[in-house]
């Protein structure tokens, strides 16, 4: 009888979690930098959160607790790669490589096409620019969450996101000056 209980449990979390995946995904393209690894991440802390869900309080912010792990599972995978001596070989990708055009956006105008190339280039590249901190502040701004959810996914002082997001914010408005007017 309690085994059914954590498990359903375990199912109506998974199922309000799964609302995240787009954010989740995300936040872990730009701290991993590329696609496969988002995903694998997002895997990561889906399986990770599934385990821990005797941990989560019902009716606190799943979201929060969702991009915290995100944010842990990174930093600890970080950690481990840091330390592997054969990262890299002969089945690495180029890193410099050519990238497949976005599928969403329409053929029909090949100058805009590529106009939209180049500005989310542009983005991108301010994006990974700024450290992983600052960036991470951006990109939970972007999802949507308050000062105070940043500060405790982060395990920081309310003002220490203020400060990492005021500071990125400005970095991002100098890197990419050319496209306000």
């Amino acid at each position: 009888m309690v085994l059914a209980g954590v498990s359903e449990s375990r199912g109506a979390l998974g199922r309000e979690a799964l609302a995240y995946a787009d954010g989740l995904y995300n936040l872990a393209r730009y701290l991993t930098g590329n696609d496969a690894d988002a995903e694998d991440l997002v895997q990561e802390t889906y399986a990770l959160a599934l385990r821990a869900a005797g941990q989560f309080s019902t009716g606190t912010n799943l979201k929060a607790w969702l991009f915290r792990i995100l944010r842990n599972a990174f930093i600890s995978g970080y950690r481990r790669q840091r330390r592997n001596p054969t990262v890299g070989g002969l089945d690495t990708t180029d890193p410099h490589g050519q990238e497949a055009a976005p599928g969403g956006w329409p053929r029909d105008d090949m100058e805009l096409d590529q106009m939209r190339n180049v500005v989310a280039e542009d983005i991108g590249k301010a994006l990974m620019s700024l450290p992983e901190e600052a960036r991470t502040v951006v990109l939970m701004d972007l999802e949507g969450f308050t000062e105070a959810e940043v500060a405790q996914v982060l395990d920081c002082a309310v003002g220490t996101v203020k400060s990492r997001l005021a500071r990125a914010r400005a970095t991002l408005r100098q890197l990419l000056k050319d496209y306000a007017r």
